[in-house]
């Protein structure tokens, strides 16, 4: 069959690049066209378009870059009803594939999607766009599978697949090998930044992260670079600060540090499923932020605080994210006991919400299954 497949941003990468795995397992014949990263490739995706050109952050943003969103949502259209695909796969990025998934319906085109929107944050009429366009919903958190009950939809709860992706036996390197590899000192512990990986928020965020390392001496601070940026955009920030950038190896990083300070996302469920204590971390335009405010009804931002129901990991927003604030929050993970015993003990506690391993086998096996009932 041909596949068509949207992701819009790294984690949609990921994730969509195992799913295409899973789905090639079980049709030999399985042939893919994309919008994504070089994860997706790697499974023999042909790239229409990378997500390092798709990603906008904050209404701001949109606004200021709408010619250019318009002219990929052509290119997009043309694209999809030349190849012909049997389905179109939309991998979370609501924005976009929303507004494809609306065209690709009216055209006669099957479409499943994968990773639902955040929908019961803010907007929840798009569901009645969704029962309109999207045969299939197969959502990874639990709270969405009544979510959309609700609203009289049926969707399929797979599991989170980053439980797949963190969890494969003899992953990670010994720890002297790996701050050997990369120059790093073996006596300090290491503190994990993780600015985002969008260009954007990576400006807003890691100069007030930069900011509390003379705090930590006994410390050394280790950005996650995302794979799509180069080394130069994060220099410019860091300057003389004694701070390394390990790109494209975020869990492994990860793994080997004593705490993270995390930009709100997906790294926020990363860290968690790897038990590594962690602050979580936002900061957008006033302008962004303000009309959010207006919109987004949830009591937290990070995932694990969501899907846990209470406040797991402290979370820094806004006018809360300054150096003062990071310094106390990041000395509390480090070195209360209480805290790390605590944070460990809820960390098992989500791993257990999130529905356990296979969630991108469970998928390609689902979408197979209704592929052939029709």
């Amino acid at each position: 069959m041909r596949y068509y497949l949207i992701a819009g941003e790294a984690s949609g990468d990921l994730h969509a690049a195992n799913l295409m795995r899973e789905l090639r397992k079980q049709d030999n014949q399985a042939v893919f066209r994309c919008w994504g990263g070089e994860l997706m490739q790697m499974q023999g995706g042909e790239l229409v378009k990378h997500y390092r050109d798709l990603s906008y952050m904050g209404f701001l943003e949109v606004i200021l870059h709408l010619w250019t969103i318009a002219g990929n949502f052509s290119l997009c259209r043309k694209d999809i009803l030349e190849y012909k695909p049997d389905l179109l796969i939309l991998i979370d990025y609501p924005g976009f594939n929303l507004r494809i998934a609306k065209f690709a319906h009216a055209k006669g085109i099957r479409v499943f999607y994968y990773i639902s929107p955040q929908l019961w944050a803010w907007r929840s009429s798009r569901v009645k766009q969704i029962k309109k366009s999207v045969e299939r919903m197969f959502v990874i958190l639990p709270f969405e599978k009544e979510f959309y009950h609700r609203h009289n939809f049926s969707v399929d709860f797979v599991g989170h697949p980053l439980l797949d992706e963190i969890n494969v036996s003899g992953r990670f390197k010994d720890k002297t090998a790996f701050l050997r590899e990369h120059g790093l000192n073996e006596s300090r512990a290491i503190v994990a930044l993780l600015p985002g990986s969008r260009k954007q928020e990576i400006n807003k965020i890691l100069r007030i992260l930069l900011q509390v390392i003379p705090d930590f001496p006994e410390y050394q601070f280790v950005i996650a670079g995302a794979p799509s940026i180069p080394a130069s955009f994060y220099q410019h920030q860091i300057g003389d600060r004694p701070v390394k950038i390990i790109s494209g190896n975020t869990y492994e990083l990860l793994h080997q540090s004593a705490a993270a300070l995390v930009t709100s996302g997906t790294a926020t469920l990363e860290a968690a499923l790897l038990g590594i204590p962690q602050v979580v971390c936002y900061k957008g335009s006033f302008f962004s932020y303000f009309l959010a405010r207006l919109v987004v009804h949830v009591k937290f931002i990070s995932l694990v605080n969501l899907v846990m129901d209470r406040e797991v990991v402290r979370e820094l927003i806004q006018s809360d994210l300054t150096r003062e604030h990071l310094s106390r929050e990041l000395n509390n993970i480090l070195n209360n006991e209480e805290t790390r015993k605590k944070v460990t003990s809820d960390y098992a506690a989500l791993s257990e919400k999130l529905g356990g391993k296979g969630a991108s086998e469970k998928v390609a096996r689902l979408m197979i299954q209704y592929l052939k009932q029709k």
